[in-house]
């Protein structure tokens, strides 16, 4: 995947991530609250790995 491949699914799985949170909040429902703090997680790592693919021209 390339750089903006990366950066936008990273900032998806983050919104993602975030609602589940809402909803695991709102739900009292911590299963669902953790799978939202993994998926946010998730995302901001897709997103530093499209940053260093940009400052690496996208070669890895």
């Amino acid at each position: 995947m390339g750089k903006l491949t990366d950066t936008v699914k990273g900032l998806g799985n983050e919104i993602a991530g975030n609602a589940k949170q809402v909803a695991g909040d709102a739900r009292n429902d911590p299963a669902q609250k953790a799978e939202g703090v993994a998926q946010e997680k998730k995302g901001e790592l897709q997103q530093a790995a499209g940053k260093v693919k940009g400052a690496l021209g996208d070669r890895i």
